[in-house]
């Protein structure tokens, strides 16, 4: 029997994954708390919780022998600061693909059909009756065109609007960025579903707003620092264009941001992957993970590749 590698992971796997006890030895961390220091010194492969707290990526630096992180987000911009060299980084690509999906196409069917507005009607016992757009005979730009953004089209083929794709490399029905100048005037509702990296942070300039059409609809389920807040905000005050925000800049939104209230703009508090059904969809992740590590298997996700993961 070889020598137990050491994992530091969030779902208490030591149970459900016996068959690998003599391989791997288990260790579940939630986020809360803080495991002891003899611990982390000998922790290899470390399953981040799902959390933006950063606790949970300054443990890594608190781990001298981890040669592997694997995150339950998709993005992984939160993690890069604590990350030294030799590190393997795997994502949770896949895991919030329903989910971020279901939001965006209820963000884009809320906005366009008035749904907030018949919400403050009804508070207010006001009969709110008038025709709104509608999503079928629209198009529909997806501006990061990973598995999210297909997840997002996929929800999107019954209501009878065209989609458009943009990803960082152009290939076979999608295009590359440099080709948004000249197509973000096409498009009705513009979703963004692209990682937050140095290319794309403030991408959604100015610049970007004033070449949307006029009456179009921005929808963020990425992530807040693409959009620069303050040339939205000036959109927006405008009328030109409205907006439907999972996420944004700066998050959490303060008491008295005037994104709280800006004109035609709908807000939701990050909860794009936060459903029920992340929890199956990671445990599955995460045991599959476990499983190639303790056979010596490639691992899948690896956004960084650090070295051997065996």
């Amino acid at each position: 029997m070889g020598r137990r590698r050491v994992v530091l992971e969030p779902f208490g796997f030591a149970s459900v994954l016996s068959q690998l006890a003599d391989r791997l030895e288990l260790h579940g961390w939630d986020g809360s708390g803080e495991p002891p220091a003899d611990l982390l010194e000998r922790v290899e492969l470390y399953v981040m919780p799902y959390t933006f707290a950063p606790v949970t990526g300054e443990l890594i630096r608190r781990m001298p022998n981890v040669r592997i992180v694997q995150t339950l987000t998709a993005g992984v911009e939160h993690v890069l600061p604590y990350l030294r060299d030799g590190l393997t980084l795997c994502n949770a690509r896949g895991v919030h693909d329903a989910s971020t999906a279901e939001l965006a196409v209820a963000l884009i069917l809320a906005s366009l059909r008035g749904v907030p507005d018949y919400v403050r009607g009804q508070d207010r016992e006001e009969w709110r009756f008038g025709q709104r757009p509608s999503l079928a005979d629209r198009t529909v730009l997806i501006v990061g065109y990973g598995s999210i953004g297909a997840a997002v089209e996929s929800r999107l083929r019954p209501f009878e609007c065209d989609v458009m794709r943009v990803a960082r490399r152009a290939r076979e029905g999608v295009a590359g960025l440099e080709a948004l100048p000249s197509i973000l005037g096409w498009a009705d509702v513009v979703v963004l579903t692209v990682p937050l990296t140095e290319q794309t942070r403030g991408m959604v300039d100015a610049g970007f707003l004033a070449r949307m059409r006029d009456g179009a609809l921005l929808v963020n389920v990425a992530r807040g620092p693409i959009v620069d807040t303050d040339a939205l905000l000036a959109e927006l005050r405008t009328g030109r264009l409205s907006a439907a925000l999972d996420v944004t800049d700066p998050e959490p939104l303060p008491t008295g941001h005037p994104l709280w209230s800006a004109p035609g703009l709908l807000l939701s508090p990050h909860v794009g992957g936060n459903t029920t059904a992340f929890l199956p969809r990671a445990t599955k992740l995460v045991q599959d993970q476990l499983e190639r590590y303790a056979a010596g298997e490639p691992l899948v996700n690896v956004v960084l590749a650090g070295g051997s993961d065996s």
